[in-house]
Order: C-alpha cells, then sequence, then structure tokens
C-alpha cells in the first residue's frame, strides 16, 4: 500500500508530537502532516474545511485540545469551541476516513476505578466534560475511533505539556510539591500511546479503546517514582489527601481497564514503573 497523508492535530503537544516523531518508524501506510496552532487554527472553520478540500487526507488523528482542566475551567466557552466544536467540525469533514479523537480517563466520576470502555461517564470539571460532548458526536459514525487516554509522559516539543516535565520544572525551581495520595490514574508513557494506536489505526478498529499504563498509581507514587528517577533534584514532596482539598471537585480513581486495546496489540501495555525501569536512558 502506498503511503498516504494522515492529519495529526495538536503536534506542537505531548501525544501529537510522539505521533509525528514515530510516524517513519512504526507507519508504512501513512505519510504524517503535523498540524500546529501556528499551521491551522482548529476553530476557523472556514481555514479548515479549506486546507481539508486542498489536501485531502486519508485519515485525521486528532490530538489537539485545551488539556489543561484549570485553563477549562477559567473560560468554558473557548473550551468548548476548541473541544467541542473543532472535534465535530472535523469529524464530520473525516465523513468518509478513519478519524481518531483522544479523550481521557477524566470522563468518569473515579468512584469505582478500573473503567472499562462501556461504562458509564460522569465528568467532574468543565474539561472532562467537553471530552465527553465530543466523544458522543464522534460515536455518531461507526467508522470513527475514540482513544481514553490517562496521564501522558514524555518530551514536548515546548517542555511543558508532559506530567513529568510539570513535575520537573517545579522542582527545578525549588518547589515543594503537596501530592495526593488518593486520587489514582494510569500514567504511560506517549511513545507507548503512539505505538498502541498506530496499531489499532492499521487494522483499522473502531469504537472506543481504553490506552493507558496498566499500573494503578496515586499522584504521590508518581512522584516518588519520578522524584528517583532525577535524584540531582533533590526533589520535595508532601503527602496530600482529597478529603482536604477545597477546590473544584476531582475524581478519586480514574485508572482505566485496557483489555480490549491489548488484545488487539503485538505487545504488552506496560506499567509506569516496569516502563520507567526498562528505559532508563529514554529522555523523561
Amino acid at each position: 500500500m502506498s503511503a498516504r497523508t494522515i492529519w495529526i492535530t495538536g503536534a506542537g503537544g505531548l501525544i501529537g508530537s510522539a505521533f509525528f516523531r514515530t510516524a517513519p518508524v512504526l507507519t508504512s501506510n501513512w505519510q504524517a502532516r503535523a498540524l500546529r496552532r501556528e499551521d491551522l487554527d482548529l476553530t476557523d472553520a472556514a481555514a479548515v474545511a479549506s486546507l481539508f478540500q486542498q489536501e485531502k487526507p486519508a485519515a485525521i488523528i486528532h490530538c489537539a485540545a485545551q488539556s489543561k482542566p484549570a485553563a477549562c475551567q477559567a473560560n468554558p466557552p473557548l473550551a468548548r469551541q476548541i473541544n467541542v466544536e473543532a472535534t465535530i467540525r472535523l469529524a464530520e469533514l473525516a465523513a468518509e476516513i478513519p478519524f481518531v479523537f483522544f479523550s481521557t480517563d477524566l470522563v468518569f466520576d473515579g468512584r469505582c476505578g478500573n473503567y472499562v470502555e462501556n461504562d458509564s461517564v460522569n465528568p467532574l470539571n468543565v474539561y472532562a466534560e467537553t471530552k465527553a460532548d465530543a466523544e458522543r458526536a464522534v460515536r455518531r459514525n461507526p467508522r470513527h475511533t475514540i482513544i481514553r487516554t490517562s496521564l501522558n509522559g514524555g518530551c514536548s516539543p515546548t517542555g511543558d505539556r508532559g506530567f513529568n516535565e510539570e513535575m520537573r520544572r517545579a522542582w527545578a525551581s525549588g518547589r515543594t510539591l503537596n501530592l495526593f495520595t488518593d486520587e489514582y490514574r494510569s500514567p504511560t508513557a506517549a511513545l507507548i500511546t503512539a505505538r498502541a494506536v498506530w496499531e489499532l489505526l492499521a487494522q483499522e478498529a473502531s469504537g472506543v479503546f481504553h490506552v493507558a499504563g496498566t499500573e494503578r498509581l496515586s499522584r504521590w507514587e508518581i512522584g516518588r517514582l519520578l522524584a528517583t528517577r532525577w535524584p540531582e533534584l533533590n526533589a520535595s514532596i508532601e503527602a496530600g489527601s482529597l478529603r482536604d482539598y477545597t477546590g473544584p471537585a476531582r475524581a478519586p480513581d480514574t485508572t482505566l481497564n485496557c483489555a480490549k486495546a491489548q488484545a488487539r496489540l503485538s505487545f504488552r501495555l506496560p506499567g509506569f514503573t516496569e516502563w520507567l525501569r526498562d528505559n532508563p536512558g529514554e529522555p523523561f
């Protein structure tokens, strides 16, 4: 099969850049086209439609989003414009081609954890609400794909998109991080996420898939793992609890069950501790 153009939106971010970097190695079917904010304003309907008609991509991986919950909470209309309306527009343009939409574990309320794909969503903040609304729109086309993932780490072009990058910057500036011992996620490396989704795309998989780490870790446990990886930073961590938190609602356990995706993959999705151990030289 000859290479075809695949749009990767959000290529200036962590996951989008991981797709673009790995495309030459992990797929021979696609010619990756990186779309960053400066390349295309996804909120400009006319510009998006014009470029789509000009380039006629054969598939789209849609990673672009306003992904900072605090920013979404501060400006819900803008969050909806970026996360929902732009997604709907792209999905409509991609009606006849594969379309992969990136969503989040935070569409769940975190009351039980180990969520499977058909569990009911119950978002607790504006960011999660916009992702759940976008999911509903993407689901209308049975050939389209929704990837729910958790905390992704790695090296982003701007050096501040991965959870690991945020922690490293905080510690490098001498800050002490208060990390919850009772808030659980399924962290993974963005490179693992990209590898898994390239495989699912090659199989023409559609529907909803959970792709994340296979280890349930608290925020505090994640911090301890990264502090050990960077001993030169003399990382300072305080153990906190959701019981003492007074801000907007947070989901206590949004860990994902990835068995559905795992059954299709040629490799085992690792836990975060395992990935760090097996990749000591990987920039992170």
